[in-house]
This record gives C-alpha cells, sequence and structure tokens, in this order.
C-alpha cells in the first residue's frame, strides 16, 4: 500500500469515527472501535455479559448476519448481532407494555466496515429510556445504572 493510499483510508477512518461520533448525537447510537476482531469481539461482549449473570443479566441469542447473507448467495462484511438483557427488568415491563417486545431485548452490533475495521454499536441507555421506553407508553427509567453497564460491558469487548 503507497503512503497516500495509507493516508486516504486514515482519513476515511477518521471521517467514519467524527461520522459515528455525530449518529450519537442525533440517533442514540454509541458505536466504539474494537481492536479485535469480528468474532473476538463477539466472544469478549458475550462473556462481559455472562460475567453480569448474577445482577440478572442473559445472554439470549446471536444473529450472524452476513452468515445469513452468504446461505442466500449475497456477500457481506461480518456483521453479528448480539440479543442480551435482564428478564428480571423487562420482563415486567413486557408485561405491562407488550409492543415493547419489539425493541427489547437489547442488542448489540459488531461489524467490520470496508476498510476491514472492526466497531461494536448499541443504543444508548439514555435514548433506550427516553425514546424506545416512551414509544410504547412504558415508563422511564433512570438511565445511568444500565449507561454504567453498557459502558463497562462494551469497553471489556473491545479494548
Amino acid at each position: 500500500m503507497t503512503f497516500a493510499n495509507r493516508v486516504a483510508s486514515l482519513a476515511l477512518s477518521v471521517a467514519f469515527a467524527a461520522t459515528a461520533a455525530a449518529a450519537y448525537a442525533d440517533n442514540g447510537v454509541i458505536t466504539k472501535p474494537s481492536k479485535h476482531s469480528v468474532q473476538q469481539t463477539v466472544a469478549y461482549f458475550e462473556e462481559a455479559v455472562k460475567q453480569k449473570e448474577s445482577m440478572g443479566f442473559a445472554l439470549f441469542t446471536t444473529i450472524d448476519h452476513s452468515a445469513a447473507a452468504k446461505r442466500a448467495g449475497l456477500e457481506m462484511r461480518p456483521r453479528v448481532l448480539i440479543m442480551f438483557g435482564n428478564p428480571r427488568v423487562g420482563t415486567p415491563v413486557m408485561i405491562k407494555t407488550p409492543l415493547l417486545a419489539i425493541d427489547v431485548p437489547l442488542k448489540a452490533l459488531v461489524w467490520e466496515d470496508d476498510q476491514g475495521k472492526v466497531w461494536l454499536s448499541y443504543n444508548s441507555a439514555e435514548y433506550f429510556f427516553k425514546t424506545i421506553y416512551p414509544r410504547h407508553g412504558a415508563e422511564a427509567v433512570d438511565p445511568p445504572p444500565l449507561e454504567r453497564l453498557l459502558d463497562l460491558v462494551s469497553d471489556q469487548a473491545t479494548q
């Protein structure tokens, strides 16, 4: 790779990171760069969630979008959706407001961009409780405890 190509690639990465940060401000999605492959980031994220089982958190499932694309004869960079949450917290809210189940459990997306950089994206706790919950008529919850947990789990997966 030439020096000019490296500079261009770096500029694109910086531009994307700035775009990801701006997207957070606009739509509640937090995107963090990962120092690991998609597979490693997924494994680290899953392990971080499993470490919170004593707090009621559970890992529900993963969806490998790129594997599904491949089965359909299409090519896609790695994209893995991880579904996780706390049934002790989420279930009582879903009992009262059944349509909340469209948007929960929590989700994190581990994905690779066109330059091969790996990212972890998820809805911020503030967006979750101030946009998603009210959308279904559910009572908002204080975001900071979930925000701290999401920061901890996502940092553990990406650093």
